[in-house]
């Protein structure tokens, strides 16, 4: 954050939220560091040192706080956009690092360099003047802080906890953690217990708690994802969302995830399979992304003053990007409840059975090898377009390089462009997955009818072109901005 220690120490004592997740303090006389947002009595302000990250604050050798625990806090954000190309950089790289914290491989920065188009020796020097540390740093950091996570909230023996935060040996992991935590890994657990009682979860399921910032539309997220919920992978029931996973899309087994709000705390309760335990960093980042819960709404909703809607709009995003891919080319020129109806036909012949916790919940998504080998007749039988089935199957067979498109940061274009050279999908088709796949908030469907018909509810005499330059002033945020806008034309619930 770019605060002096005088406004940092005020947005302390406020505990204002928007700070949650960009700033931190470290308590001198106390050796630990904590969120803006912490509940215990408020140092005085000669014992605080204040960080733009957790990494910071540890490589400064303060420890987390176990009341207010950073692990969870919402991530800093990241617009897409140039205006600051080499923070946008920095925060892309930590992104990826974020992915690949639970991975035992030590990073390639050379890879991750390229990735992202730059040199590594520029890439180091761009992520110490952003984050305070090397990248090495950073990402030890997010293994430990994931290992406290799981800790604290799942009942994963010790050993397999240090596997899902990308530690090869359970030695070197003790090592680490009694060396930055001042604690061993089973006393922190036995803290952890105590601490909640009788509410500890069973040991097939992990559950992981995850924070965000105010306020939250939650009401309106539930609603988008409710109305394209395909029976038997996805369901809503009040305040919970829960749904299957194929193999492949998250972790090398099919599992099930379940995500519950609670609003009167700001968090997300996670549950998941524990079959999905070793990509567990992977499925956090994940869900962080399909709830957009690292999303700046103050922000976001300046931007957006004028267009109908409540505060704290978000963008639903995707745990699996194939499943987004095809349900965007199946709700071609077809309403909502008609593009859910193919996809249940699609999942009923090509996708696999599942057990899950739930009735409701027993199927898993196709996954892209299936459809690749699919004739295009045999899904055209579903009552499927001919041509959107052709599409499907091209879809399938390029997904590969799709794939690493969309997990490739700040490069939304390039996935918009590859999209595009594909039969049967359109520029409208290939923003709507680089909206909800990749996370883009600038993504703006052209030409989309329903957002023509919210702005012509203000102004009658609109037309694409209007609208289209009218649009600019929302960057970079179009994306809520259109969601604000189909939003409208819904019914009130």
């Amino acid at each position: 954050m770019d605060l002096d220690p005088d406004a940092a120490y005020r947005a302390l004592a406020a505990r204002d939220a928007r700070f949650d997740g960009q700033l931190y303090v470290g308590v001198t006389s106390t050796g630990i560091y904590c969120r803006p947002v912490c509940r215990v009595r408020t140092p005085q302000q000669r014992h605080c040192r204040f960080f733009g990250s957790a990494a910071q604050a540890e490589a400064a050798a303060f420890r987390p706080c176990l009341k207010c625990r950073p692990e969870i806090a919402p991530g800093p954000g990241l617009a897409w956009s140039v205006m600051d190309a080499s923070r946008t950089l920095a925060r892309q790289a930590a992104q990826a690092l974020d992915a690949q914290a639970g991975s035992g491989d030590v990073p390639s920065l050379a890879a991750l360099a390229e990735r992202l188009g730059v040199s590594d020796r520029h890439l180091r020097r761009i992520f110490a003047t952003e984050h305070g540390v090397t990248p090495l740093q950073y990402l030890q950091t997010r293994r430990l802080l994931l290992a406290k996570q799981l800790l604290t909230d799942s009942a994963l023996p010790v050993a397999q906890v240090a596997l899902a935060s990308g530690f090869r040996s359970l030695r070197r992991f003790n090592a680490c953690f009694v060396q930055r935590y001042r604690m061993s890994p089973s006393r922190l657990r036995g803290a952890a217990a105590r601490s909640a009682g009788s509410g500890a979860v069973a040991p097939e399921t992990v559950a992981l708690t995850l924070s965000y910032r105010t306020p939250y539309d939650q009401a309106a997220l539930l609603r988008f994802v409710a109305q394209r919920a395909i029976p038997g992978i996805e369901q809503v029931e009040g305040a919970t969302i829960r749904r299957s996973l194929r193999a492949g899309s998250v972790a090398a087994a099919a599992g099930w995830i379940e995500a519950s709000f609670l609003p009167e705390q700001a968090r997300v309760q996670l549950r998941f399979a524990a079959a999905l335990a070793p990509a567990s960093a992977r499925l956090v980042a994940l869900a962080r992304r399909w709830l957009d819960l690292d999303a700046a709404p103050q922000t976001i909703d300046a931007a957006l003053v004028a267009l109908p809607g409540a505060p704290g709009i978000r963008l639903p995003g995707s745990l699996d990007a194939f499943e987004l891919a095809v349900r965007a080319v199946l709700g071609q020129q077809v309403t909502v409840a008609a593009a859910r109806t193919l996809a249940s036909r699609l999942v009923a012949r090509f996708g696999t059975p599942l057990a899950t916790p739930w009735d409701d919940i027993t199927r898993a998504f196709p996954a892209p090898e299936r459809l690749a080998d699919a004739q295009p007749e045999h899904i055209a039988e579903l009552g499927i377009v001919r041509t959107r089935a052709q599409a499907l199957v091209a879809l399938a067979q390029a997904w590969p390089t799709i794939a690493a498109l969309i997990e490739r940061p700040g490069e939304p274009q390039a996935l918009v462009d590859a999209l595009t050279t594909l039969p049967g999908i359109g520029a409208w088709t290939a923003h709507y997955i680089a909206m909800r796949a990749a996370g883009w908030p600038d993504a703006f469907p052209p030409g989309d009818v329903a957002v023509l018909k919210a702005l012509r509810r203000r102004d009658a005499a609109l037309t694409p072109r209007t609208a289209l330059a009218q649009a600019e002033a929302w960057r970079p945020w179009r994306a809520y901005a259109v969601l604000r806008l189909w939003n409208s034309l819904s019914p009130a619930p």
